[in-house]
Order: structure tokens, then C-alpha cells, then sequence
């Protein structure tokens, strides 16, 4: 079985012959979007310009850092304020399908920004988060105006990948914190679920599948994840109750997954790296033919054990899957 079947059969809910990593059975594929980093770039120390004009600072090698200077701090300046349309324009996809048949047996997603729609967060970046927040409570015209123009510019983003080769397109917002959103679902679900509805719809009109990243407590809006048609979660599944996680949502949404990053990656031991596979695969595989597929990537300080030893057993667990099958 190659690695795209692997992955394609995790996300329609049929067997796979071992558990699918997306470090082994998944690829990007190389994009230019020219001049979207400037002054600088991210994980080097000091500051630098993204294509929609944030300033970012990076204070410690090797993250993308925290931006500084939000261009539409005051909504004044939003009667100007454009979207990047001229880099969009400019960047090279020319490699994308050459890529993606040179790597045909591998599932081929888009990648992070500048590549993916981010919707709330671009908004938190012009804005400002903490005004943002505000934004939202007060419900002013002005964030809707906004809202509404980054969509604009996702959607033709979007459509871009959509009409390439790759098997899924990728939506990138983080919502949770460690115990709940950083919103209340109903606010969720007037601002933002029909933007990513018309995300999930543009990606079904290409038959494409849709993995939607988002660290934190979700939960609330898994239902809706579901509903609008996103096939897989890449979540932080240690932030959430795993065993009922995989008790309401088996077979209903993909939970690509990974071992939590925070505690364990960094600092426990191999055998906390075992557990928590383990703890993973009690959870979904009872089910059967579970939507489930490992990572297999982690943070800077995680210790050369740690990671050999998430692929050590997620390979064990793969010749066992039988066992945990009701």
C-alpha cells in the first residue's frame, strides 16, 4: 500500500496496513511567492515584514516570532488597506504538478502560510489580538468589511490549489486554548463557519480533501467541522478527553493527530512516548476501520529518543491491529 492510500483510506474510514505518518506518507510540494518575507525572515533573530505588511519579531532561533506592528491597529487605515493581490499573482506554481507526479505515492498537501487560508489569525495579525477580541464583541461594521476581504482573497487562493494536483488543500487557525475556545461556539459559528464552509465547498467542487489544522480545547465545533465537510482535524489531541473524542466521532472526522508537544515530546521519557500511542490507539482502533493518522513531527527540543521512539511503536501497534478491534 503506498503512503497516499495509506493516507486516503485513513480519511475515508478504511484499513490501512499499518498506522499512517504523515513525515512518511505525506509531502508538500515547492510554491514561490515571491517577495512575501522581507527585512528579514522567520527563526532568525530580529524582524521582518510578511507580504500583508505585519512586522514580526523573533526572539529565538528557529519559530516564526510574534508580530509587532499591526497595520490596521486603527480602523482608519482600512479605507486603503489592500490584500497582497500583487504577490499573489506573481507566485510561481509552475513546480506544483511536476512535484506532485514525482511524488505520486505520496498524499500531497499545501502546506502553511503563505499557501493556506488563516483567516483568523491574518486578522489577529492586522488587528492586533487583543482588539480583535474587542472587534468581535462590539460587532462593529468595520470587522465584518474585514472579514469579508481577507475571504475574498482566500477563496481565489485557495482556488489556485484546488485547480493543482495535490490530493487535500490545507486551512490553518488556531481557536483553542487548554480548556475551550478562544470564542464562544456562537460567536464561532456567526463570524467564521461560513467562511470555512465556502472553503470545504470549493474544495469539494475539485474533489479535494480538507485537513484543517487548529491547536487547542475544540471540541465545541467538531460537530460543525463535520457538517461543512472537513475531512480530517490536525489537533492537539492531549488537550482534549482522547477517549471521547474517538467515542462520538469515529468514522465521522479523521483525527490526524500527534503526541502531545507541550509535555511528553519535550520531556518525558520513551516510555511516555509508548503510552502515549498506546493511549491513542485503545481510543480509536477499537472501532475498526478508525480515520486516524500519526504525525511524526515535533518540536525543536524533543530528544532523538523520543522521536525514534513514536515511530518504534507506532510500527508495534501496526502489527497488532487486529487486537484492539471489537
Amino acid at each position: 500500500m503506498t503512503g497516499k492510500q495509506r493516507i486516503i483510506n485513513a480519511l475515508t474510514f478504511q484499513d490501512f496496513d499499518r498506522v499512517p505518518i504523515e513525515a512518511l506518507d505525506a509531502a508538500g510540494t515547492p510554491y514561490v511567492y515571491p517577495d512575501w518575507f522581507t527585512g528579514g525572515k522567520p527563526g532568525v533573530i530580529g524582524r521582518y515584514k510578511d507580504g500583508w505588511g505585519c512586522v514580526w519579531e523573533v526572539l529565538e532561533e528557529g519559530v516564526c516570532g510574534e508580530v509587532k506592528v499591526h497595520p490596521l491597529a486603527d480602523w482608519s487605515a482600512l479605507k486603503t488597506f489592500r490584500p497582497p493581490y500583487d504577490i499573489l499573482k506573481r507566485a510561481d506554481f509552475s513546480q506544483v504538478n511536476r512535484s506532485c507526479e514525482e511524488q505520486k505515492d505520496k498524499f500531497i498537501i499545501n502546506e502553511w502560510e503563505p499557501a493556506m487560508p488563516n483567516i483568523f489569525e491574518r486578522m489577529q495579525h492586522l488587528r492586533g489580538t487583543e482588539q480583535l477580541f474587542m472587534d468581535l464583541a462590539y460587532g462593529d461594521a468595520e470587522i465584518y468589511q474585514l472579514r469579508d476581504m481577507l475571504q475574498e482573497y482566500f477563496l481565489i487562493q485557495m482556488e489556485i490549489w484546488c485547480k493543482t494536483d495535490v490530493d487535500a488543500v490545507h486551512i490553518h487557525d488556531d481557536w483553542g486554548t487548554q480548556i475551550s475556545l478562544l470564542i464562544s461556539p456562537e460567536m464561532w459559528r456567526e463570524y467564521f463557519k461560513p467562511m470555512y464552509k465556502q472553503y470545504c465547498d470549493l474544495a469539494k467542487k475539485y474533489k479535494k480533501f480538507v485537513v484543517m489544522h487548529s491547536d487547542g480545547y475544540i471540541e465545541s465545533i467538531l460537530p460543525d467541522l463535520i457538517e461543512i465537510g472537513v475531512n480530517a482535524i490536525n489537533s492537539q489531541l492531549f488537550c482534549m478527553p482522547i477517549e471521547k473524542l474517538a467515542e462520538k466521532y469515529h468514522h465521522k472526522i479523521c483525527f490526524w493527530g500527534e503526541i502531545d508537544r507541550q509535555y511528553v515530546q519535550p520531556f518525558g521519557t520513551v516510555q511516555d512516548m509508548y503510552n502515549a500511542c498506546d493511549r491513542i490507539a485503545s481510543a480509536f482502533f477499537p472501532y475498526g476501520k478508525t480515520g486516524f493518522v500519526a504525525i511524526g513531527y515535533y518540536t525543536m527540543n524533543t530528544p532523538e529518543e523520543n522521536k525514534k521512539a513514536e515511530f518504534d511503536r507506532w510500527e508495534y501497534i501496526s502489527g497488532r491491529l487486529d487486537s484492539y478491534r471489537r
